[in-house]
């Protein structure tokens, strides 16, 4: 049984959302600083839009919440083993120097709603969204900046999301972290082309 899908409502995060929901907390301050104060500016300056899940049974619980943005990943940016990992599912005559990518800017999960499975289905929600023959832009990457934490990295790792450079020292480098400074997110990237019925990757 889908939680998301048989209980709850899609919709987009606006401010009659967040006016009639009590407020999200998904455990994680940052997270839920941006969904309550930033989010609407953030959609207003252009920067990304956020959608949420609503729970039929309580309206007013936001069940999970997440924010998307346009991105691109930079092949030549990569180190080469990575930059071929990239490229070994493109058809040579299709190789260019960035490739459309979604980015997940923000995602949490409502903290009274955990151990359900939400955060797969979310995950699983997303992409799909983004190789559903009615989406209007072409997307071959979902892109996401996570945590360098252990549970979101393990998040992520376990929705098959990989690694945009094999080590924290190759990220650093990228990223220009100056050395001695914790390395605050981690780059992971998935291959929509795998989800794709449609894809010459196949």
């Amino acid at each position: 049984m889908s939680f998301l899908y048989e209980k709850c409502t899609f919709r987009e995060l606006t401010e009659e959302i967040l006016k009639n929901c009590q407020p999200f907390d998904c455990g994680n301050d940052d997270l839920n600083e941006f969904f309550a104060d930033d989010v609407l500016d953030y959609r207003n300056q252009l920067m990304g839009k956020s959608y949420c899940f609503v729970w039929d049974e309580d309206p007013s619980q936001i069940v999970c919440a997440f924010t998307v943005a346009n991105d691109s990943i930079k092949a030549d940016d990569l180190p080469n083993a990575r930059k071929k990992k990239l490229l070994k599912s493109i058809p040579r005559e299709k190789h260019r120097k960035s490739y459309p990518a979604v980015l997940i800017g923000r995602l949490g999960v409502n903290k009274d709603f955990k151990k359900l499975g939400i955060g797969r289905e979310l995950m699983d929600f997303v992409k799909s969204w983004f190789i559903d023959p009615n989406n209007k832009t072409g997307c071959r990457f979902v892109a996401v900046d996570a945590y360098n934490d252990e549970g979101p990295l393990a998040y992520y790792l376990k929705n098959d999301f990989v690694f945009m450079f094999s080590t924290e020292e190759q990220e650093r480098e990228y990223t220009e972290v100056p050395e001695g400074e914790p390395l605050k997110t981690r780059l992971m990237y998935f291959d929509l082309i795998v989800l794709s019925s449609n894809g010459e990757g196949e």
